[in-house]
């Protein structure tokens, strides 16, 4: 059997929440933007919590749109996608000089955002050592140029969102309970598909007629077991996940009719997929947890790569994949690296460069490597 577009079983697709561009009639989904409207006239920060694909950038968006500050810049910057270093020269600028290739003055996104918003993306993969200074321009409005001496002031409202749990980052220290403190002034939480069931049909078709259109198709029916294979699933990468099934059928419809559905979603993957994102988030903490037991020795017989049966490289790069600053000296540490002086007597001796008051005792230096 085929249900048609003008079956009653879409009807719900008309219920279009349009001032935040989303779709839906669920009481989670419209407890949440009730929510996002009444915040969104003030100036408060914002803490949009919610699983990968749940909508978090287009609810910031909606937000911002709805503000006083709608005829201003709204600032996206991604904190997952950079080490910390580049983080800190992307939020606050630097100047010509201050590093390595900064070859001239650039604004931060602070500085860009100035009036509007700045939306920080996964802020919960901000590294520890980039914490700090943003808890300052969070206080007083008001930071430093990476290099320069003077400071700069803004008026910038932030939105912030994660799809980590950050009070029990806090309680692990690998998040600042102050800055969490300080984000934390009004959280929005955004309910997952798998507890929206009744807007998963409304979302299909709303998905149906975008890409019909972007395609150049016409879509009249799907079949009926098609919509009750999707209402059944659980969608563990939410509606991203349902547009690109969507996205795919549409690509293979013919003569007007949507392909049967329940081959499109790619349960094993999918299930794959959340286990290696289980599994890093295991190694990460290992490592940490690990590092602490050492007192961030990395190197030597006492150190954290011993304990973890690898080498001293191999953990050095898995820190900086995973964002791990040291919390006794987290700016040392974020610039921290290897470097082995090769072609001298005893080469091989590698070497872990830190300032020289971070290092409290000699034996913290790993031993030689014959």
């Amino acid at each position: 059997m085929h249900v048609p577009k003008n079956s009653p079983m879409r009807s719900p697709g008309s219920i279009c929440h349009r001032d935040m561009g989303l779709v839906g009639e669920s009481a989670a989904l419209k407890a949440a933007l009730d929510q996002a409207r009444i915040v969104a006239p003030t100036d408060s920060t914002v803490l949009i919590l919610g699983e990968t694909g749940t909508g978090k950038e287009l609810v910031a968006r909606s937000i911002h749109a709805m503000s006083g500050r709608a005829a201003r810049p709204f600032v996206k910057v991604n904190c997952a996608a950079m080490p910390v270093d580049l983080l800190e020269s992307e939020l606050f600028g630097h100047e010509r000089g201050a590093f390595t290739g900064a070859i001239a003055q650039r604004p931060g996104r602070f500085e860009v955002a100035h009036g509007g918003t700045l939306f920080l993306d996964e802020i919960g993969d901000m590294p520890l050592a980039a914490q700090p200074k943003l808890l300052r321009v969070l206080q007083e409005g008001e930071f430093e140029r990476l290099g320069s001496s003077r400071t700069q002031h803004v008026d910038v409202r932030l939105i912030a969102a994660t799809h980590r749990d950050l009070t029990a980052m806090a309680r692990r220290n690998e998040f600042r309970s102050d800055l969490y403190y300080r984000l934390n002034v009004f959280p929005l939480v955004l309910p997952p598909l798998r507890e929206r069931r009744d807007d998963i049909v409304p979302l299909a078709w709303h998905f149906i007629e975008l890409f019909s259109r972007r395609l150049g198709k016409e879509i009249s029916s799907v079949p009926e077991q098609s919509l009750l294979s999707l209402i059944a699933h659980d969608w563990p990468g939410n509606i991203r996940e349902l547009q690109n099934v969507i996205e795919r059928a549409v690509i293979l419809s013919q003569d007007g009719i949507c392909p049967d559905l329940r081959g499109r979603i790619c349960t094993d993957s999918i299930a794959d997929t959340t286990a290696l994102q289980s599994l890093r988030h295991d190694e990460r903490d290992a490592i940490l947890q690990t590092l602490r037991e050492t007192n961030w020795v990395v190197g030597g017989d006492r150190g954290a790569a011993v304990r973890l049966g690898i080498k001293r490289t191999t953990l050095i790069a898995r820190m900086k994949k995973f964002g791990i600053a040291c919390e006794r000296h987290p700016r040392a540490a974020a610039s921290a690296f290897w470097t082995s002086r090769a072609g001298v007597p005893g080469a091989g001796i590698a070497h872990l460069t830190l300032p020289a008051e971070s290092i409290r005792r000699r034996d913290d230096l790993p031993a030689p490597v014959v």
